[in-house]
Order: structure tokens, then C-alpha cells, then sequence
């Protein structure tokens, strides 16, 4: 019997004995010859000593009424008979013809749980930077975050954190030793290989080193000889080859795929962004009650990223703001689109941002930015070699233009809103070649109006040049340049030119030259900047 038949049968069978068993009246002497239906008690099997019933009295079921007798021929209007067990009996019912019920399909229980949103998991999260800043604080040491002497001129708390001290001279370490540090034993044991001068290759090769890990550094020749002696210090195998970076990146892919080495770039790993973010967590911990955070796009942009989440993560009204060089504003321009940007057409100083040059912004970077940083502005190459003066004057330590990005933001005036608020500034590296230091104070000095070119017509009478140095010399200021040359046209004979440079203390003191010279010297020209 199928289940249709069996449910058909149930409750036809329960409508019948529902029926039977109804209760009615108690019977009078003249309804003793009533039909049998009517009657108010019947009763269930026998009632005599020794019976099974000793509970008493059943009714329908239920105790407390002295159970019916049922007629045989009331009982076999349910069909077929058959005697068990003495005089109890039982029946079978079978069906026989009638259409088919076909029932409906029960519902589809679905669990709670399916009706929940479950949120994608997130790319970077907080448990991963803290289990990275476990994992390379016996490695990385805590960098300071001092007040800073410029906190009173320009109105604010600055706190520098002073990611340059590092070992290699950037924050890139951080990364750097976390990835290595999530690699497998067989991929530490085959080693690595990194190409290009950058602060992540000093990174790689000096905590691969430290690690036992075998590591190769692919250097184009145009890499001057104290880099190139940097990498062999730290005890990498250095190979020059090919002429740009681009010869030395395709070349070093090919050793990898040839020796089986580990080819390592600054990408947006998971675990390259944890070991960046642990900059947040410090920063957190150092200054208390902070209102905003200053970081440069460096590290592909993972700095910037990784101290958002943490930061975020620890207090969401803290404010995060990401600087990068106005020359190549790729965060800028990818957030107006909605998109990463791969290529800026644009032409920034190598010199200067030679590290930046080559970096990317990845999706997770830039969704990670677009949701966590607050606000995105760009900064000028002179404001940055500005800055950079003021490290040395005030700080007394001399940072790249990468790690000046932070402060040139405050100096430029393009962060109002921080007035009076407390704000920590990330000094991301220190990596440039002395000459080139040289080259970026000079052109600062000019740049802050500390260094002034002019010319001057003096007669070539005894004691008119002595009387300009005089002039000079009263006035305190440093003559580092002096150019004497006589006229060659009829209309100035008897004149000679004199062109000049002076170093002077400050803005004011260039103002109050500028001013006594031009009184006494009408034919005075200032040279632009």
C-alpha cells in the first residue's frame, strides 16, 4: 500500500471509530431494543477474572470509563476478520479501487543560516597583522615616534615615526621579512632572487641572509658601485646584467624558472601587507589620543593600505591620509575613476622618485585605500626637497624625498584642518646617494629663498668692488659665488658685471638684502629661481 492509500485509509479509519465510540444517554428499560449505534457504552474484549485490562474502565481511549462491547456485525463494516489470541480480534482493510490522491511535495526546510548574509572575507585582516608583528618583533626593531621641533611653527602636534632608522634605511623591512618568513622550508631552501636597486631588494637581500635563505641580486650596470657594495655587505650574490631595469627583471625571471629559485617583487601579497601594517599597531601604541596619521605612498602602496587597516581597525575616527608625488598621482587618479590606473602618462624626476617609478597599484591595495583612507593629496617635487632641508635643520637627519612626502604635505599648507589636532607622520626611508643629497639641499636653499643669484653693473674705478663685499659683509651674509667679467659693448665701456651668489639665514634676511641693495645698486637684477 503506498503512501497515498495508507493516509486515504488513516483517517477514514479514525472518522469511523470516532463514531463508534461517541458517547450518548445512559439506556431506559424502552430503549433496550434500540439500534445498536445508539446505545452509550460498548465494550472492548472480555470482562472476566484474569483479563488484561486492569487499568479500569476505557473510553476512546482514555481512563475512567468501563470500556464497550462491540457488536461483530458493527465490525465488519471495516472488512475481513481474524480470531488472535483467544476471542481478541484483529482486522485488516483493504482497498480497492478508487482514484489515486496524489499529495504536493513537502516545503523545503531551509536553515537559518541560509538566509543570513555571509560578508566575503576580507583581504587584509587585523589578526593578520598582529600575528606578523608577532612573528617579526624579535627580528624588526620598534622605531621611535618623536615630537617634533616643527610642532610650533606650523600649529600642531607632530609626531615623527622614524621608519628610516631601520637597518637597511626603510620600512620596507617589515614586509620584506614577513613574506620570507611565509615561505615554505623547500622554497627557503632553493632561495630567492630580487632584480633592480630598491629600497625592497636591500630588504629581501639582508634578512634572506639573516634567515640562511640563499638570495641573488640582478643589478642593471647602471648601478653606481657603493649600491652594488651595500648588497655584497649584507652578503648577497650580486650579478650585473643588461642596461635598465626592465633587462635585469626579465633576466632574473629566467634564473628563477631555470634553477627553481623564488623571484620577488613588491606586489600586494597578503603577507607583505600584514608586515607593512605593523606600523599602525606601533604608532597606536606610542601616541595616545591621535587625531590623524600622514602616510606616503610607498611599498606599492601597501604602506599606505596596511597602517589604514590597523589603524582603522583600533579606532575608526582616527583620520588616514596617503600622499604621493604630484608628478605621478596614480591613487588620485585611479580613485576618480573608480578603477586602478596602471600607467600615468607623465614624466617625474628618476632621480628623485626612482623607487616610485616602477610601482603599480593592485586591486586589493586600491579597495582597501578607496574603503580605509580618508583623504588623498599630492605634493610638489619642491615642496619635498623643502622638507627634506628641514629634516636636516630640525631633525638633525637627512630622509629621501619618499620619506619627506609626509611633512611636505604640512609645509605646503594643504592640511588646514589639522591645526591644533595631534598628528603622526610616517618617515618612510632614508635611501639616497650623497652627491645626490648634496644636489637636493643646494636646489632647497633656493627653493626657501636661503640662497639668492644677482647681477650688478659696477664702474671698473679702484674700490667699487670692495665697497659691494663691504655692503655684503654688513649685512651677515655668506658669499659663495662671485663672477667679475667686463663689458664688451661700446655702450658700456668702463663697466664691468658682477654676478653674485649669497647664502642668507632665513626669508627675512633675504627680504632686508634685497632691499638695502637695490637702494644703493639701481642696475641690481635678481636672477630667478
Amino acid at each position: 500500500m503506498n503512501f497515498a492509500a495508507q493516509l486515504f485509509y488513516s483517517s477514514y479509519l479514525s472518522e469511523r471509530l470516532e463514531r463508534l465510540y461517541s458517547p450518548r444517554p445512559a439506556l431506559k428499560d424502552s430503549e433496550e431494543n434500540d439500534p445498536f449505534w445508539q446505545r452509550e457504552e460498548l465494550r472492548l474484549g472480555p470482562n472476566q477474572p484474569g483479563s488484561s485490562y486492569k487499568c479500569g474502565p476505557v473510553s476512546n481511549g482514555t481512563a475512567g470509563r468501563r470500556p464497550t462491547l462491540i457488536e461483530p456485525e458493527r465490525l465488519k463494516d471495516f472488512g475481513e476478520e481474524e480470531l488472535l489470541n483467544g476471542d481478541v480480534r484483529v482486522f485488516d482493510t483493504k482497498m480497492v479501487g478508487g482514484p489515486e490522491i496524489m499529495l504536493m511535495e513537502p516545503p523545503k526546510t531551509r536553515r537559518v543560516s541560509e538566509f543570513r548574509i555571509v560578508p566575503k572575507p576580507q583581504y587584509l585582516r587585523f589578526e593578520d597583522i598582529s600575528a606578523a608583528a608577532f612573528r617579526i618583533q624579535t627580528e624588526i626593531q620598534k622605531t621611535p615616534c618623536t615630537y617634533s621641533r616643527l610642532s610650533k611653527q606650523y600649529g600642531m602636534e607632530i609626531y615623527l615615526k622614524k621608519e628610516h632608522l631601520h637597518y637597511t634605511g626603510s620600512v620596507k623591512e617589515r614586509g620584506a621579512l614577513y613574506l620570507l618568513t611565509s615561505l615554505t622550508q623547500e622554497q627557503q631552501r632553493k632561495g630567492v632572487i630580487v632584480a633592480t636597486d630598491c629600497n625592497f631588494s636591500m630588504a629581501v637581500a639582508h634578512h634572506a641572509v639573516e634567515l640562511k635563505i640563499p638570495v641573488f641580486v640582478i643589478m642593471p650596470s647602471c648601478c653606481s658601485s657603493p649600491r652594488l657594495r651595500i648588497y655584497r655587505d649584507y652578503g648577497a650574490m650580486v650579478i650585473s646584467y643588461g642596461s635598465t631595469g626592465h633587462d635585469s627583471q626579465n633576466h632574473a625571471r629566467h634564473l628563477a624558472k631555470e634553477n627553481g629559485y623564488l623571484y620577488l617583487e613588491e606586489d600586494e601579497s597578503a603577507a607583505y601587507l600584514a608586515g607593512l601594517g605593523t606600523v599602525g599597531m606601533e604608532i597606536y601604541e606610542q601616541v595616545s589620543k591621535l587625531d590623524a596619521v600622514i602616510v606616503p605612498a610607498a611599498g606599492q602602496y601597501g604602506l599606505l593600505a596596511g597602517t589604514a587597516a590597523a589603524m582603522k581597525h583600533l579606532n575608526s575616527q582616527i583620520l588616514i591620509i596617503g600622499i604621493e608625488p604630484e608628478g605621478f598621482p596614480l591613487l588620485l587618479q585611479s580613485l576618480k575613476t573608480d578603477s586602478p590606473v596602471k600607467d600615468i602618462h607623465s614624466n617625474p624626476n628618476k632621480k628623485l622618485y626612482g623607487d616610485l617609478m616602477e610601482r603599480s597599484l593592485g586591486v586589493n591595495t586600491f579597495q582597501l585605500a578607496k574603503k580605509l583612507v580618508d583623504k588623498v593629496i599630492s605634493v610638489s617635487e619642491e615642496d619635498c626637497l623643502v622638507a627634506m632641508l628641514r629634516f636636516q635643520e630640525f631633525e638633525r637627519s637627512t630622509v629621501d624625498t619618499e620619506g619627506a612626502m609626509g611633512l611636505a604635505a604640512i609645509l605646503a599648507g594643504q592640511l588646514p584642518e589639522l591645526r591644533g589636532k595631534k598628528v603622526a607622520v610616517v618617515v618612510s626611508s632614508a635611501n639616497m646617494e650623497l652627491e645626490l643629497v648634496r644636489q637636493c639641499v643646494d636646489r632647497a636653499l633656493v627653493l626657501d629663498d636661503r640662497v639668492s643669484k644677482f647681477t650688478v653693473q659696477l664702474g671698473e674705478w679702484p674700490g667699487d668692488m670692495a665697497k659691494l663685499l663691504d655692503v655684503l659683509s654688513r649685512e651677515d651674509v655668506r658669499l659663495l659665488d662671485v663672477c667679475h667679467r667686463r663689458q664688451s659693448n661700446k655702450a658700456d665701456l668702463f663697466k664691468a658685471k658682477v654676478e653674485c651668489v649669497v647664502e642668507t639665514r632665513d626669508k627675512t634676511q633675504s627680504a632686508q638684502l634685497r632691499k638695502t641693495l637695490s637702494e644703493r645698486y639701481p642696475s641690481i637684477c635678481w636672477l630667478d629661481r
